[in-house]
């Protein structure tokens, strides 16, 4: 009796872990970085996100994984990353340098739902803190409240493809980058317009810039906030060869807990 309530126990217990590993979308075949299951994006977004992420993979090994759902199938959203994460083994065995960024959009009374996953090895790269409060709540929710998916996703891997190739740090990016929009900045640029730009404007309409002129102050102005407002474009990278397929897949990475995710 004892043997068969035991046997029955580990049969429960092997049907559920089926059951809820079922829950979890198989691992695409062939190997492709971007997954929109919920469809929230067009063929042309898919495949510009697909070809930069595919060239990040291949400069810089880490994987960065894009996957849409419609429904967590009652998961936390974290949970969910973190075990796609694993079963899809993305970022690489002897690096764990994978990142999966699940998006479940906003449907009906729904509220959506955004969480980043990271991988072993990136977890002193991204802490938890900026990827929750700056990089989620700063670029990417604003423009999912708009259900702008595209710009949302490319504005956040932006900025995660520059922390995690070194161009700044994550504090770094905190500081400088995440707060820019916040506290007085709005509040200084209207005065500025509206009291010194302004009347600067209609008084010299026909002053053109020149050699051996400084530089006006708007344009001057418009070139210090340019470099900032580029960040996040896909533009600039090209089609590998191959795919993420031919570049090898997956490599086995492993996930310990670390991310962050925002509702909307």
């Amino acid at each position: 009796m004892i043997i068969m309530r035991r046997l029955i126990f580990i049969l429960v217990v092997f049907l559920g872990y089926i059951t809820v590993n079922a829950q979890i979308p198989s691992r695409p075949s062939p190997p492709r970085l971007v997954n929109d299951f919920a469809g929230v994006l067009s063929q042309d977004e898919r495949n510009s996100m697909e070809r930069a992420l595919e060239q990040f993979a291949r400069e810089t090994s880490t994987q960065i994984v894009v996957v849409t759902v419609e429904d967590l199938q009652g998961y936390d959203p974290g949970d969910f990353a973190f075990r796609l994460g694993e079963a899809w083994g993305v970022g690489q065995k002897d690096k764990d340098n994978g990142i999966v960024i699940l998006l479940k959009p906003k449907t009906g009374n729904e509220s959506g739902r955004i969480f980043i996953a990271t991988g072993y090895g990136l977890e002193g790269v991204l802490p938890d803190a900026v990827v929750n409060g700056a990089i989620i709540d700063t670029e990417m929710i604003p423009y999912f409240k708009e259900e702008n998916y595209y710009m949302g996703l490319q504005k956040g891997i932006s900025v995660i493809m520059d922390i995690t190739r070194g161009e700044y740090t994550a504090q770094y990016y905190e500081e400088n980058y995440a707060r820019e929009t916040g506290g007085l900045l709005p509040v200084i640029i209207i005065f500025l317009f509206i009291f010194i730009l302004a009347p600067i404007l209609r008084g010299r309409r026909r002053r053109y810039y020149s050699p051996g002129r400084s530089l006006p102050f708007w344009i001057a102005l418009g070139l210090m906030s340019g470099g900032h407002s580029q960040r996040g474009s896909f533009s600039d990278f090209s089609s590998g060869s191959g795919g993420f397929g031919g570049f090898g897949g997956f490599g086995g990475g492993s996930f310990g807990g670390g991310g962050a995710g925002g509702s909307w």
